[in-house]
């Protein structure tokens, strides 16, 4: 399994009524949305489990998934087609201190979960990453 990467430039294509009510809530709230791409080599599977965090590297702090878009909660199934899939969650806000975190899924089939490692902090809270 090749390790998660983070992607600088994406070309997604959101909704822009749904981003531009995403990016309000973000502000207001002072959520971190991460917008994922899951690529499949033929039609599957998909869910996220509700004990998905972001980790802060310089403290006790884990931020909690609030809300998942486009990707069924554990227990249920999400079907995906072959090709490159698109999901977003939406976790609590981090601490201003932070700089790098890491995005995991804790589940009962470990080598499933989704993890991406060192993600750099930036002003938007808004993700880009590669499952």
């Amino acid at each position: 399994m090749d390790a998660p990467t983070i992607i600088e430039k994406p070309k997604v294509d959101i909704d822009k009524d749904i981003l531009h009510e995403l990016e309000a809530q973000i502000h207001e709230q002072g959520q971190v949305v991460v917008h994922c791409i899951q690529t499949a080599d033929f039609p599957t599977l998909i869910r996220i489990w509700p004990t998905t965090y972001l980790y802060d590297h310089h403290s006790e702090h884990k931020s909690e998934l609030v809300h998942a878009e486009n990707i069924s909660y554990f227990p249920h199934w999400k079907a995906v087609d072959m090709g490159e899939n698109y999901f977003t969650l939406i976790f609590s806000g981090l601490p201003k201190s932070c700089i790098v975190f890491d995005l995991i899924e804790h589940c009962d089939n470990q080598n499933g979960a989704f993890k991406v490692m060192n993600i750099p902090r930036n002003n938007s809270d808004v993700y880009y990453v590669q499952i």
